[in-house]
């Protein structure tokens, strides 16, 4: 055995018996409590302050990263113990200078300094091309930003302050950083705690096979800015980002490498450049003559991910752009793990202690703390619009065991409820006869969005203070819209919604927007969820991974079809789960358009095109609903 690793066995042993003594009758007054968003009594917060160095590492090939050490103290001595170490993989700066203070990320993710007082040490790395770190940044989740997070891993793991467990945290891009980190299956890195993270790299560009290229230009003029390289794209970033700026490490006492860093930045790409030609799962990027969407997604890396059998800890949010994606993570993986699915767009997670759960995470899974976590059911969620005290469920299995797949007809109307196009009736029934060839028409209204402070504008920080969608009822009326009747009784839907429609346009193609909402009885609609497809993507294939049960879209470049200009072609896709309980005395409405302005690109014709969604014997459209059992009954 070597010195470092008879060091770390015996500090492991003085821990283990600081926690005995701890954990004696004399020390009983403090009470043990480990659940849901309550942790207590299980450690000491031995310590009371941090010390931050930084400095440069060098990866594999050479490129030097910049990289914030943290280590708790007390009483102004830094600990002697090796201890766990927590990092980040950071695209948003590890430190940052906000208008002349330096914020590290103890103040960016304030529940890091809970851990921090009870012995852990926390580390965040700026990714090549960005910050202070040398070398460019090659787009999104590329080969060697992963191989550095590997370098850093096994780098922390030797070094005196860490014991040899390693964990990593972060939300967003450094959620998906720690998907991609333990693919490459470092032998330390034994838990980590992703937020809100992409699965399908693809399924966020091209969302139904539709850019979303207000979310994709406003992140692109963020970290442009964030790299020194503002003057290379349009416009300027706002609100906090364009106040902060890059800070240099400790021995860059001139600044001269952090120059010299920013310099070697001016050759990172633009995610607008690289993605905005390539419009099919298939497509290949002109510079690196590969399939991006493959090598950049962490869906592609699901084997290493489960190999490395890395703890994983999913947080998401229902109002997030990656709700699904948090889903499809934890159906995949065969590794231990935890969820969590709260009423938070990306910048939020309100309502819950994030830093009770982290510590309980981290506790189990890097210093042995034998505190009840995975003995709970793995799936907690939200559900909207139910009394406080009965809105946190836990479930073993998703979707839902029980649930009841309800079949919401789009009938003739008028409901009465909204002066929309057709203004349809929404009705809970498997079949009611509407002759062979009912329809509703729309003349596509490019003008038609669903806001511009959304789940997708939120993935880039606009509205972070605690966003809202407006009122859809002005947009509806830009829109084909099916209302049920006002409900009797209260409806709780928790899980997927599917939508089919048997729809023809005379363009050839369609760009299918369908949002689910709540009506309430003054008229206001509130929304619930959404999803997209065009028209011509409809192709259903076989992916590499489970989709619950729901089509899977190859959306490749040779299965791209038209649809017929007069004959009925059944289109059916996935809204983004949701959970949400519909009132007694409000209504359920799907609204559809063909366009959402502020949100995604649809190619504007002259004159615009006419589509129809059929509701004929033959060809029944409908909303199906996943209604749990008791609301069902």
């Amino acid at each position: 055995m070597s010195s470092t690793m008879r060091l770390r066995a015996t500090s492991r042993l003085v821990l283990a018996v600081a926690a005995f003594l701890l954990a004696a009758p004399a020390s009983l007054a403090t009470e043990k409590i480990s659940r849901f968003g309550r942790y207590e009594g299980y450690s000491e917060a031995i310590y009371d302050g941090i010390e931050r160095t930084s400095r440069y590492v060098t990866g594999r090939d050479e490129t030097r990263l910049a990289v914030d050490v943290i280590l708790p103290t007390r009483n102004g001595k830094v600990a002697e113990e090796p201890l766990p170490v927590l990092w980040t993989h950071h695209r948003y700066l590890r430190s940052s200078d906000f208008g002349g203070q330096v914020f590290t990320i103890l103040g960016l993710v304030p529940w890091l300094q809970r851990l921090s007082n009870h012995g852990y040490v926390i580390v965040a790395v700026d990714i090549r091309g960005c910050g202070a770190s040398f070398g460019s940044w090659p787009g999104l989740f590329s080969e060697e930003e992963t191989r550095d997070a590997y370098d850093i891993t096994e780098w922390l793991a030797e070094q005196p302050f860490c014991d040899g467990n390693v964990g990593m945290f972060g939300r967003s891009y450094l959620g998906i950083t720690q998907y991609m980190a333990a693919s490459t299956r470092p032998p330390h890195l034994k838990a980590i705690f992703p937020e809100m993270a992409v699965f399908d790299l693809y399924d966020l560009i091209y969302a139904g096979g539709i850019y979303h290229h207000d979310l994709m230009e406003s992140w692109s003029v963020i970290v442009h800015h964030l790299d020194g390289n503002g003057d290379k794209v349009e416009g300027s970033p706002t609100g906090p980002w364009a106040m902060m700026k890059p800070v240099a490490v400790d021995e860059d006492r001139s600044r001269s490498l952090l120059e010299a860093a920013l310099a070697e930045h001016r050759k990172n790409r633009d995610v607008v450049q690289i993605f905005s030609p390539m419009h099919f799962r298939d497509s290949v990027d002109s510079v690196r003559k590969s399939r991006l969407y493959e090598v950049w997604s962490p869906s592609s890396y699901l084997e290493g991910i489960e190999g490395s059998g890395v703890a994983i800890y999913h947080l998401g949010g229902w109002l997030d752009v990656f709700t699904r994606d948090t889903f499809l993570f934890q159906h995949n993986l065969g590794n231990p793990q935890k969820l969590v699915m709260g009423p938070w767009f990306h910048t939020q997670s309100h309502a819950f202690d994030q830093g009770a759960e982290a510590h309980r995470w981290f506790d189990h899974w890097l210093k042995g703390i034998d505190n009840g976590i995975m003995d709970e059911d793995p799936i907690t969620y939200y559900v909207q619009g139910a009394p406080e005290a009965e809105a946190w469920r836990s479930t073993s299995k998703w979707p839902l065991p029980g649930e009841r797949r309800v079949k919401y007809v789009f009938a003739q109307g008028p409901s009465g409820s909204v002066e929309s196009v057709n203004d349809g009736f929404l009705l809970a029934t498997s079949y009611m006869s509407q002759g062979a060839s009912s329809h509703d028409e729309l003349v596509v209204d490019y003008s038609a969005t669903s806001g511009r402070v959304t789940r997708w504008s939120n993935a880039y920080g606009n509205g972070a203070m605690g966003p809202a969608y407006v009122d859809l009822g002005p947009n509806d009326r830009k829109c084909l819209t099916w209302t049920t009747p006002v409900l009797t009784e209260d409806v709780e839907v928790t899980g997927h919604p599917l939508v089919s429609l048997w729809v023809s346009s005379s363009s050839g193609d369609a760009d299918l927007f369908v949002v689910l909402e709540e009506v309430l009885p003054g008229g206001e609609s509130r929304y619930v969820t959404e999803g997209a497809l065009r028209a011509s993507h409809r192709k259903v294939g076989e992916g590499g991974y489970s989709t619950f049960g729901f089509p899977y879209r190859s959306h490749r470049e040779a299965d791209a079809s038209p649809l017929p200009e007069k004959e009925p072609t059944l289109v059916s896709f996935d809204l983004i789960p949701t959970s949400n309980l519909f009132d007694a005395g409000n209504r359920i409405r799907v609204s559809l358009a063909c366009a959402d302005r502020d949100n995604a690109r649809t190619s504007e014709l002259s004159p615009p095109p006419r589509v129809r969604i059929y509701r004929g014997d033959k060809t029944l459209s409908f909303l199906e609903l996943p209604v749990i059992p008791a609301a069902a009954d």
